[in-house]
């Protein structure tokens, strides 16, 4: 249903419509124009040139690119993993009755939140080696600190997706006996990760363009890897060609997370419409 058959703007007129499809137009003149300046600029810095894109065309240097792919996914991997739990851990802390507990928790919460990516990965690998912490490595420096950061954001996304549910769902818990943590497995959490699922998907896509920051504590990532070949000075300094290769893989591997993120949730959606059509039917 549209917004204007809904009430909140009236519906355009003929000169309205035609206002309105000459602003687009122009719109996408102007995009254009700027995509064209920006590849006339290339062009003409002879970043197209064959001597820059050569080193991309040696399959040792391929084989490379894709291991560092590999990294690049399992770093996200583990961070998303271990955030998710974290971000349940956080939640429940914050959901207890005592005032000491959840207090503390959104005390830890909202510190993790606060803290920039960037230092806490440094903290990691340059500052807990000092305290005799000597086994972290890049890896472990770039999954722990994506999941204290992610895990704090995920906890405020699982708690604004069970506030936003109507009050009567949990009454209706209490009323038939059940006690606070069955409430939140049966009946609350299976409803709010349908509403927070897409804000979820995007956190996660946010948390894997994140992962590029690996590359300044060592961690071997695309961008450490654009970093690399964009300083062979041998191919000519083929800067601008490494991070249009290395920001192509991420801006696909954003777009295949996105695709799946779509399809979970059109999956979610009609499972949910099916349990709905059933107790209404009264079938079991």
């Amino acid at each position: 249903m549209s917004y204007a058959s809904q009430g909140l703007f009236d519906a355009l007129g003929p000169r309205g419509k035609r206002r309105s499809q000459i602003a687009g137009a122009l719109t996408v003149l102007l995009v254009l124009a700027v995509l064209g300046f920006i590849v006339y600029q290339l062009a003409v810095s002879g970043q197209f040139s064959a001597q820059k894109w050569q080193i991309f065309t040696f399959p040792m240097v391929q084989q490379e690119i894709l291991r560092t792919t590999v990294s690049t996914l399992s770093a996200f991997a583990g961070g998303a993993v271990l955030s998710l739990l974290l971000g349940v851990v956080l939640l429940l802390g914050r959901l207890s009755k005592r005032r000491a507990v959840s207090a503390t928790f959104a005390w830890v919460t909202e510190i993790f939140r606060g803290v920039p990516l960037l230092i806490l990965m440094m903290l990691m690998y340059y500052g807990l080696p000092v305290l005799g912490a000597e086994f972290i490595t890049p890896y472990l420096a770039v999954v722990l600190s994506l999941m204290i950061y992610n895990g704090a954001v995920f906890a405020e996304i699982f708690r604004a997706g069970l506030d936003s549910l109507p009050k009567g769902q949990r009454e209706a818990g209490e009323a038939i006996g059940l006690r606070d943590h069955q409430i939140l497995a049966i009946i609350l959490a299976p409803q709010a990760i349908r509403n927070m699922l897409p804000t979820i998907i995007s956190q996660l896509v946010v948390a894997l363009k994140d992962t590029a920051l690996g590359f300044m504590v060592t961690y071997p990532e695309l961008l450490y890897l654009a970093k690399f070949y964009g300083t062979q000075i041998q191919y000519g300094s083929p800067i601008i060609p490494s991070a249009i290769v290395m920001g192509s893989i991420y801006v696909v591997l954003c777009l295949i997370l996105s695709f799946v993120a779509v399809r979970v949730e059109k999956w979610s959606s009609r499972a949910g419409n099916r349990t709905q059509m059933k107790e209404v039917a009264g079938i079991d």
